[in-house]
């Protein structure tokens, strides 16, 4: 009884580690994860939910295909790509937590919403805020020249991270935990210490 317990808490922590890593990379980039779910359940790669096995379907597949190929495009155009980031902030949790429920929705519902919710959408969003301030900066410091540099890096990373999910979840995981420690602390700061007394 313990074993099977102890298989069953296992899968979910799998389950959830492969969602968090997918829904993190929609944070890089909106549909490319999800192109890649399709992409990856179509070939037998990829469990998901039940509920959710239209995505690994021709047409979905076709959809998030030609979807990824637009997004991606779009923000190798300066100053566009700035403006995209005010649509894909809310685009970038939405698909968050589609990612992660694409793992989760076989569970009870109140736990897979929650997952969804709240690590889904958290870790799309909480990434989707570090691109956008990466890309501003960038804007700033090279007139909007540098951005392709920034966009094929994000594009690169959505990629890597979603594999990683996929066939090495465990890491992407731990990936995911340490890109959001180290990107809150970056956003929001140290506070200083208080001036010393004087005498």
């Amino acid at each position: 009884m313990d074993s099977l317990i102890n298989t069953e808490l296992f899968q979910i922590l799998i389950s959830v580690a492969i969602g968090l890593g997918l829904a993190a990379a929609c944070g890089f980039r909106v549909f490319l994860p999800l192109f890649l779910i399709s992409l990856m359940s179509h070939f037998d790669f990829l469990h998901l939910a039940g509920t959710f096995e239209w995505m690994a379907s021709w047409p979905a597949l076709i959809a998030f295909g030609s979807a990824t190929l637009l997004e991606i495009g779009a923000y190798y155009v300066p100053f566009i790509d700035n403006l995209l980031d005010t649509v894909a902030t809310p685009a970038a949790i939405l698909a968050g937590a589609l990612a992660m429920m694409t793992q989760v929705g076989d569970q009870n519902p109140l736990l897979a919403y929650s997952f969804a919710a709240v690590a889904g959408a958290g870790a799309a969003g909480g990434v989707q805020a570090m691109t956008t301030l990466t890309r501003q900066l960038s804007s700033v410091a090279t007139a909007g020249f540098g951005n392709p540099i920034v966009a094929t890096a994000e594009a690169g990373l959505a990629v890597a991270l979603s594999m990683a999910a996929i066939f090495i979840p465990l890491l992407a995981l731990a990936a995911v935990l340490a890109v959001l420690y180290f990107g809150a602390r970056s956003l929001f700061g140290a506070k200083p210490a208080p001036p010393a007394a004087t005498a």
